[in-house]
């Protein structure tokens, strides 16, 4: 900021709070006395902030801590105001744009509230809301089963979505067993290939093991990240407890030895079945 520059005020305290924070991030954007930082971000280095914003929500969530949850909430909306006000200096679209444009998806996806359709039960409507997903992907140019299942999401997550995608159209095992006969295979295959010692192989087959098992939790009705973040948990509770129970004596992990701390883990396992 030059001397000249006099500093940017707030927004008046009386000031809604959606527009206040919409006007915060166009002083951010500021050229004229805005924040050097902001000033310098794109969409693609916005990006991932945007992605571990959504963490941190679906993390509050996990942990039911409500508080938490309207602080990471109100940094994700943060998220969505600034690429808003990005697009708005290119003459993309706006904030208000984007509104309009969700609040037409979902009347035009829910005829059944907004308009004069019903359904006859619930399996009923998500067939009608996959169809009228279908429509828009067409509209789009998007006609290929997965052409619109987003590249940047979680590679397991978008292995389920992909995997559900294609069973619609038929394309599945047709019960979680025959998952199971799959994944045995993938773990007979990625053995061999570790036996050869090509580990070239081995990543492509350790792929292969993880796709088998984002389809078996999708079989099973389970969120493979969520199941997956459930056992870090659960190996951080596990693993805290042999590093307390070295401590007691006088040890560190690393002046431990592997049959000692695979011990004091299966003490820790013991300890929470009699919780």
């Amino acid at each position: 900021m030059s001397p000249q520059t006099p500093p940017l005020a707030p927004p008046s305290d009386d000031q809604h709070p959606l527009f206040a924070l919409i006007e915060i991030m166009a002083k951010l954007r500021d050229p004229n006395g805005g924040c050097p930082w902001d000033l310098e971000q794109t969409f693609a280095t916005i990006a991932p902030y945007t992605v571990e914003e959504a963490y941190e929500v679906a993390d509050a969530i996990e942990r039911g801590d409500l508080s938490d949850l309207k602080e990471e909430l109100g940094d994700l909306l943060l998220q969505v105001v600034f690429h808003s006000r990005m697009a708005q200096e290119q003459g993309a679209f706006d904030i208000a744009d984007v509104a309009r444009a969700i609040s037409d998806k979902m009347i035009r996806r829910h005829p059944h509230v907004f308009g004069d359709h019903a359904y006859e039960d619930l399996s009923a409507q998500v067939a009608g809301w996959e169809q009228l997903k279908a429509q828009e992907r067409q509209a789009k140019a998007k006609t290929g089963v997965l052409d619109d299942v987003p590249t940047g999401l979680p590679a397991l997550t978008r292995a389920v979505k992909l995997t559900k995608r294609a069973a619609r159209v038929g394309f599945d095992w047709p019960t979680a067993n025959e998952v199971l006969d799959k994944l045995r295979e993938e773990t007979d295959e990625i053995a061999v290939e570790i036996a050869a010692g090509d580990l070239a192989k081995a990543r492509e087959e350790l792929g292969d093991i993880l796709f088998v098992c984002a389809n078996l939790a999708r079989k099973l009705d389970v969120d493979p990240e969520d199941a997956l973040r459930a056992t870090n948990a659960k190996f951080t509770r596990r693993f805290g407890f042999v590093e307390t129970e070295l401590a007691k004596r006088g040890k560190t992990p690393d002046q431990s030895d592997l049959a000692e701390m695979d011990g004091l883990w299966n003490d820790a396992k013991a300890a929470e079945k009699k919780v």
